[in-house]
């Protein structure tokens, strides 16, 4: 295996990887963390045999960058999820680990020379391979009932500002009504097609329900990080509109109702 970006320091191959599916080429970037109480063990973890997952790239806390499967096969990152009703996430996508403890082993901030090895990594990832802004995700977006990372404190801002990502400025979170779980009614709807419309898969069912309230996590943990509580405020709805009417809208399908989604 040849090194895949020019950032890369070194190779490590792992073995879990086979062909892509379907079109064959990946159209998204995925980040997580690592999850692990180093990058060492986390290494370590997605070569070992007994794992059966593994990443294209692992970005370790000094900014070294380490591939370990090449980004024309299919690695396994990714597990169970989809995104604007896609399922098999790992064929879709390039696989970034950033070492990171993780929500269990004491979440911290990503140091800044890690953050600018991911936003060089991305920007060649998505130069080479022509992806668009809006499909540079966090795991947590492609599954939110099952992942958190890389989590509220991985700075999208800086890599929007970068080039790399979607993203808008969220207003601070209202005192205002919010749609939480058990409301019903239009509103919810609204705001449920408005998630799916921009990727989450989520149901309009009228209700705030349990896949509602985990894709609300996910979007607040990319999108609104000041406060991450599965309730859709004023300032949850507003950004999520903004961000899916800057998308490109040959990309999309706009929802039914999503100007009715208004709690103000």
């Amino acid at each position: 295996m040849a090194p895949d970006a020019r950032i890369v320091s070194r190779l490590r191959p792992s073995p879990h990887g086979n062909e892509r599916r379907g079109a064959g080429v990946p159209d998204m970037i995925l980040l997580h963390y690592t999850g692990m109480t180093s990058g060492k063990a986390a290494e370590d973890w997605l070569c070992d045999p007994r794992a059966q997952v593994s990443a294209h790239y692992l970005v370790h806390e000094d900014g070294e960058v380490v591939q370990m499967v090449s980004e024309a096969a299919r690695a396994w990152h990714a597990g169970a999820g989809s995104w604007q009703g896609r399922e098999d996430v790992n064929s879709q996508s390039i696989g970034i680990e950033i070492v990171n403890p993780g929500h269990e082993h004491g979440y911290r901030a990503f140091p800044d020379v890690q953050v600018a090895s991911v936003i060089e990594l991305c920007r060649d990832c998505a130069h080479r391979w022509t992806i668009r802004p809006e499909r540079v995700l966090a795991h947590s977006d492609t599954a939110p009932s099952r992942k958190e990372d890389p989590g509220e404190l991985f700075p999208w801002d800086k890599l929007f500002q970068a080039g790399i990502g979607h993203w808008r400025e969220s207003a601070a979170p209202s005192r205002g009504p919010v749609l939480e779980r058990g409301s019903s009614g239009h509103q919810v709807d609204a705001f449920q097609r408005l998630l799916a419309a921009y990727g989450y898969a989520v149901d309009p069912t009228g209700t705030f329900d349990d896949a509602t309230v985990f894709a609300t996590i996910a979007f607040q943990r990319h999108f609104r990080q000041a406060r991450v509580d599965g309730r859709a405020d004023a300032s949850t709805i507003e950004t999520l509109r903004a961000l899916y009417a800057a998308l490109d809208r040959r990309a999309v399908t706009r929802p039914s109702h999503s100007s009715d989604c208004d709690i103000r």
